[in-house]
């Protein structure tokens, strides 16, 4: 491809290019926008603006499996397409020529999102439809100087103010490779100066002749810390080593899903930590000699069982099979997740492996108050594979997670022959199963911002200009 272009040609087909991904964002964002618009103002709300699972999240939903991404990045997109459809419009155009990165309209979103006043608003929107174009290749600080200083001059109060940085601590654990993670985040500085010399004190408790580096050993007391010790195992193998008798750690879960023979040391296959990936046969052995190990029961070895929750036996498996949430384009680990009958248990479902899968506790909800008529509808098949069909009539088809890694996980059950019941009789108050809000996602939108504008305000009044 493009082999029979020269040097200029090769640059202008960059230039088509990046215009059209520009374009092609736009479409997307501001067709869940739009979508956002239609279905909200299609359907009666009054008895559902605070369901936990509202109507946005519904809408959220239907986009993530739509585009096959989980449901906060679905919501994301929605919100920026909004912003462009209903806030900025002159901007969304701009974007959807092809002549604004997304990167400027999600600083641009964000900067201008206190202000309330029509007139305001459409002033900035003309203003960054006819400037945003020249800031593509600004850094982020540069475009927040910029659409700070146009708001600070339209809107004092609705500028946005950094505010303590407190409450942007966090730590994140994440995957990496060869069987070993990533942890990286934020605390306060007390915390990590503890921390840190606590790490020390712990890789230290080892004697002279220990093997490992220091980092290496400050890695591992950070495993040691979790573990519920304070101190390290010394691996000098010396039976006079003033580091034996290290204190057993405290019992702590996981689960690893591995066959039988990388178990025994008949095969090298590598086995799989949900979330981080895969773990050496090596690995799996040496964790093996001081794990509890639990063998799960084939898929053929299930018959329907009596009861609506499922034996420790099934459950094991179904968590297995599936390893994460079933619902088209989320992630969420089994073991965080319901085990859900596809055919519910008062309607007759069985349950049994070819009716029961994992479903986050949202998609869950959503299953259950948002089917029927013109809601979401599924059907699972005896490998474990479910066909979701959205409110709009969309088909998505699912496949179990523990599959793709042992494909035997995924071997047919026995077909359900259901009969099924009549239907429950209508109850009145079935809707008040549901997880509500306090408030609204309106009053507390509403009031988020009514919250900062009043700080702003309050600073401006205390310190009014010139300053």
């Amino acid at each position: 491809m493009f082999e029979s272009l020269d040097e200029a040609s090769l640059l202008v087909e960059m230039t088509a290019g990046r215009r059209a991904e520009r374009a092609a964002v736009a479409r997307r964002l501001m067709a869940a926008g739009r979508l956002c618009l239609v279905r909200m103002a299609d359907v009666e709300v009054e008895d559902r603006t605070q369901w936990c699972i509202d109507h946005w999240e519904a809408v959220a939903a239907e986009v993530g499996a739509e585009l096959g991404i989980s449901r906060a990045r679905a919501s994301s997109e929605m919100h920026y397409g909004l912003e462009l459809v209903e806030r900025l419009p002159k901007l969304g155009a701009a974007m959807a020529a092809g002549e604004v990165d997304f990167r400027v309209i999600a600083v641009v979103v964000f900067r201008t999102g206190l202000i309330l006043d029509p007139a305001v608003l459409a002033a900035v929107d003309a203003w960054l439809a006819a400037a945003a174009p020249g800031w593509n290749g600004f850094s982020r600080r540069r475009i927040v100087e910029l659409v700070d200083w146009r708001v600070r001059e339209l809107d004092p109060a609705a500028e946005r103010v950094a505010r303590g940085v407190d409450e942007d601590r966090h730590v994140e654990i994440g995957p990496s490779e060869g069987g070993l993670a990533q942890l990286w985040g934020a605390v306060r500085a007390p915390d990590a100066a503890v921390l840190d010399r606590r790490l020390d004190a712990v890789a230290g408790s080892v004697c002279a002749q220990d093997s490992r580096t220091k980092r290496q050993r400050r890695a591992d007391a950070l495993a040691a810390l979790a573990a519920g010790v304070d101190s390290l195992a010394c691996d000098c193998g010396s039976a006079d080593c003033p580091a034996a008798g290290v204190p057993a750690p405290a019992p702590v879960v996981i689960h690893v899903v591995a066959e039988a023979g990388t178990v025994t040391g008949q095969s090298a296959r590598p086995g799989y930590l949900p979330g981080f990936g895969a773990l050496a046969a090596q690995t799996v052995r040496d964790l093996a000699t001081r794990a509890r190990l639990r063998p799960l029961k084939s898929a053929q070895e299930f018959t329907a069982e009596p009861q609506y929750r499922p034996s420790v036996a099934l459950a094991a498996f179904i968590r297995a099979r599936d390893l994460w949430c079933r619902f088209p384009g989320c992630e969420v680990a089994a073991e965080f997740c319901d085990i859900d009958h596809s055919i519910p248990w008062i309607g007759g479902g069985l349950t049994h492996p070819s009716n029961l899968h994992c479903k986050c506790r949202a998609h869950h909800l959503l299953k259950t108050f948002w089917c029927g008529d013109g809601g979401w509808a599924e059907q699972q098949h005896p490998d474990g594979s479910i066909v979701f069909t959205s409110p709009s009539g969309r088909r998505y088809t699912t496949t179990p997670g523990g599959a793709l890694f042992f494909p035997q996980l995924a071997t047919p059950t026995e077909t359900l022959t259901v009969a099924h019941a009549d239907p429950p009789p209508d109850n009145p108050g079935r809707t008040l199963m549901m997880p509500t809000r306090q408030r609204t996602r309106a009053a507390e939108r509403a009031a988020r911002i009514a919250w900062e504008r009043g700080l702003n305000e309050a600073r401006w009044a205390a310190d009014p200009p010139p300053f």
